[in-house]
Parts: C-alpha cells; structure tokens; sequence
C-alpha cells in the first residue's frame, strides 16, 4: 500500500513542479525580442540604451539633431544689456560636434560645440579677442514645439580688458540668468 501512494505523491509533485515551471516561464517574457536597436544600442528591459552621440526609441538618431538649426537668443549679460539676435547651429566634423554661427552676436567666426545627449557643451576656446565656455541644455515646452528651447549658461572674458560678461554661468556669484535659446 506505501508504494502506490508513494508513487501518486511523486507523480503530484512532479506535475505540480512542471506546471509551475510552465508558468513562471511564461510570465518572465524575452522583453527585448521584438526590439530591434540601432547604431550598436543594446535592449535592457524592452527599451534601448543608445551609445554616446545617438537618441531616439531605437537609437536611430543621432543625438544632435535636435539642437541643429535656426534659433532666437533672449539674454542680459551681467555686463551687456539686454539683446535678442539670430544664430544657427550646425553640424561639426564629427558624430557629437555641432558649429554656432553668430555666437553672442558678435563672433564672425563659428563657436565650436559638443553635443552629449540633452546637453550642449562649449569647451574654453578663445576667438577676436575674447575666451568662451559654457553649457546649455535642451528642453521641451507647450510653448516652444519638441526641443524648441535651450538654456545656454556661458561666460565670456575680454583678454585686453579681463571684463567678464556672464550669461548665468556663475549665477550663484554674480545672480545674472542663463541665455534662452528658441527655434
């Protein structure tokens, strides 16, 4: 008699054992099979981690598409006056790198910029006469269509005179406000 039992039991349990495999398998789906990602991204979880320069769902854009084009600058300097004047970004010679043409409605020469992800970066460089850096970051807003506005904090430094001109780089030292950039 302990053997028939013995045996219904194991049975059982194994029954039990495989349905519960059969079902825990079946909830932990493969959230990346139907992924595909772009330009070396790598699914995680169902969604793509894009490498630096990319952007998009699917990594299929390049990150600094969104800061490429025609834009209106909105700024007081802490040393100028309030002014608003045209730039264009353009593409760089390489994947992250971007040109601004007019900076600070002054510079004839175009102002090198590295792109990385919602970031705008402007290393020191100097150009006519003066040193620049900075960062702005990309946003959207209800009033300015999909990345229509960037918050651009940089500083500039007259090399003969040493005035410094910040745009809310140093806001917490000399509480000027951050260039507003809008296509």
């Amino acid at each position: 008699m302990k053997s028939p039992l013995k045996t219904i039991l194991i049975i059982t349990v194994l029954a039990f054992s495989a349905f519960a495999a059969a079902v825990h398998s079946s909830c932990n789906r493969d959230l990346c099979k139907t992924v595909v990602c772009a330009n070396g991204g790598i699914c995680n979880g169902g969604s793509c981690t894009c490498p630096i320069g990319y952007s998009g769902t699917n990594c299929e854009d390049t990150a600094r598409n969104k800061f490429l084009g025609n834009w209106t600058v909105f700024e007081k300097g802490s040393v100028t006056q309030a002014s608003q004047y045209p730039i264009s970004i353009q593409p760089g010679a390489n994947l992250n790198d971007v040109v601004i043409i007019n900076f600070f409605n002054y510079f004839t020469v175009p102002v090198n910029g590295t792109v990385v992800n919602d970031s705008l970066i402007i290393p020191n460089q100097q150009y006519q006469g003066k040193v620049l850096f900075g960062v702005g970051y990309i946003y959207t807003s209800s009033t300015y269509t999909q990345f229509g506005s960037i918050n651009m904090e940089y500083e500039i430094v007259d090399t003969a005179t040493g005035v410094v001109d910040d745009f809310g780089y140093y806001s917490n030292i000399d509480h000027s406000s951050a260039s507003a950039w809008n296509k």
